[in-house]
């Protein structure tokens, strides 16, 4: 079985989000099944990657947006370095940029990767079985290879659609449909939401079956989805909930080149504290007082702009004793608070902008992880902390919910039902009470390093969904 997915993030070549994450690792652990061949689509960006490895061109060829005729190059990793074969497509003007997203012309963007993309397959005669498609960048593909006569000849290839974050749907204009290839129009209803082309939308009405990355978030869908909580209903019968694993491979504190000393569970208790010491020692803070972190993007949905008041209250609560490390970006006022705050307290430190190294050492150092997200379709940060000791503080909602149980039920971490600051201050609060409960601690620690988070059970899902 062949399976190309569709994507415009796959790490380590461009990264902003977990949907990089997940399709630099599902199709790795598929192909560790026997008969599946998983491929990885993307576009070309002038990232470290592209330097750094040999590539190939397959394909060189033109497609039309509108008027505008577009040169199509499809080039080809030559070593399947990443554990599957990479094609990256690149079209001078469109997909040739530094990065994924942030500009003006992003719908030609996204459309112009699309319709490369079934150009390329459709001229070469390849034709998978499965199309994966993952978010509102690729949602148009199982539109288009039904309805657009110029690739009849991927007509009746199964598409998967798989639902990342709902909070972007990609919505454009109907006179966007000009610089789409031609459609057969009596099917404008397929592409239509509202009165807009929304390509999430015409994904879910499309697709053979679409999936989100927890039960939880699927659950949530249901009745939150900006407008599209009804076509969810109305498709049921195709939606599944498969959650999200992590590439314990990348994610092992044990062999973790990233950090500065490897641990695993026999000897976690010693040395993740030497972690925790080296990077106090490189923010200024103390190392005999419990560290918390927040790792992320500096969006609504992850709770961000909560920080401030948190960082203050709870330091203030608690009189000076715990540390605060922050590492993100994404909102230029919030960045300037925190520097503000940084300035101020001794135990807050902020490091702004996407650094995987120190992301990596963070989780090897926190004593707990933050995350007081008001949306998390699956969430693969409290994975990464648990695997590395680190007790995740999270709300009870998405994929959270899913795999971090309340330590009151025998759980893993701690939970707050909603997204405030009353109620994340109180559940700090309670980890500072765990923290001087050594034994308490020192089991929630080991505890946490044996759950399960690998892709195994989850690629195993999604090839079952593909047969099926």
């Amino acid at each position: 079985m062949t399976i190309f997915h569709l994507s415009t993030e796959c790490y380590p070549v461009a990264k902003v989000g977990g949907l990089a994450d997940v399709v630099g690792a599902l199709p790795k652990y598929q192909n560790k099944i026997k008969d599946i061949n998983a491929k990885v689509v993307m576009p070309w960006y002038n990232k470290q990657f592209v330097y750094d490895y040999d590539f190939e061109t397959v394909f060189d060829g033109f497609i039309h947006q509108g008027s505008n005729m577009l040169q199509v190059q499809v080039l080809k990793e030559r070593t399947n370095v990443l554990g599957f074969e990479l094609y990256m497509v690149k079209i001078p003007g469109l997909l040739d940029r530094e990065n994924p997203y942030g500009y003006q012309d992003e719908s030609f963007q996204f459309l112009a990767f699309q319709q490369g993309i079934l150009h390329w397959l459709s001229a070469m005669k390849i034709r998978p079985d499965v199309l994966h498609c993952h978010d509102y960048h690729t949602g148009l593909v199982p539109f288009m290879i039904e309805n657009c006569p110029e690739f009849d000849f991927l007509k009746g290839v199964k598409t998967i659609g798989t639902i990342h974050n709902g909070e972007y749907q990609g919505m454009m204009r109907w006179d966007m449909a000009n610089y789409m290839p031609a459609f057969d129009q009596y099917k404008w209803g397929l592409l239509d939401w509202n009165g807009f082309i929304n390509p999430l939308a015409s994904m879910i009405k499309c697709c053979h079956a679409f999936t989100a990355v927890s039960e939880g978030y699927l659950e949530e869908l249901f009745v939150s989805f900006h407008g599209l909580e009804s076509l969810v209903r109305e498709e049921f019968s195709k939606a599944f909930g498969i959650i999200n694993g992590i590439d314990t491979e990348v994610w092992n504190p044990q062999t973790d080149p990233m950090i500065d000393f490897n641990f695993n569970s026999k000897n976690v208790l010693k040395v993740k504290n030497k972690n925790k010491e080296r990077l106090c020692k490189e923010y200024g803070l103390n190392p005999n007082l419990p560290l918390y972190a927040f790792i992320g993007r500096f969006a609504t949905e992850k709770g961000a702009d909560l920080l401030p008041d948190v960082i203050w209250r709870s330091i203030k609560q608690s009189f000076g004793g715990l540390n605060i490390i922050v590492l993100g970006s994404g909102n230029a006022y919030l960045e300037q608070q925190l520097k503000e705050l940084d300035s101020v307290y001794s135990n807050f430190a902020s490091d702004l902008g996407y650094k995987e190294h120190l992301s990596h050492k963070i989780y090897a150092s926190a004593d707990f992880l933050l995350m007081p997200s008001r949306v998390e379709p699956c969430g693969l940060n409290q994975m990464y902390a648990m695997r590395y000791g680190t007790i995740p503080v999270v709300t009870y909602t998405g994929g959270l919910k899913d795999t971090v149980k309340d330590i009151s039920t025998g759980g893993s971490g701690l939970n707050f039902t909603y997204p405030g600051v009353d109620d994340i201050v109180h559940a700090m609060s309670r980890g500072l009470q765990i923290y001087k409960d050594r034994s308490k601690m020192e089991e929630l620690i080991l505890s946490n390093m044996k759950f399960d988070f690998s892709w195994e059970k989850s690629a195993e899902k999604y090839i079952a969904l593909y047969k099926n």
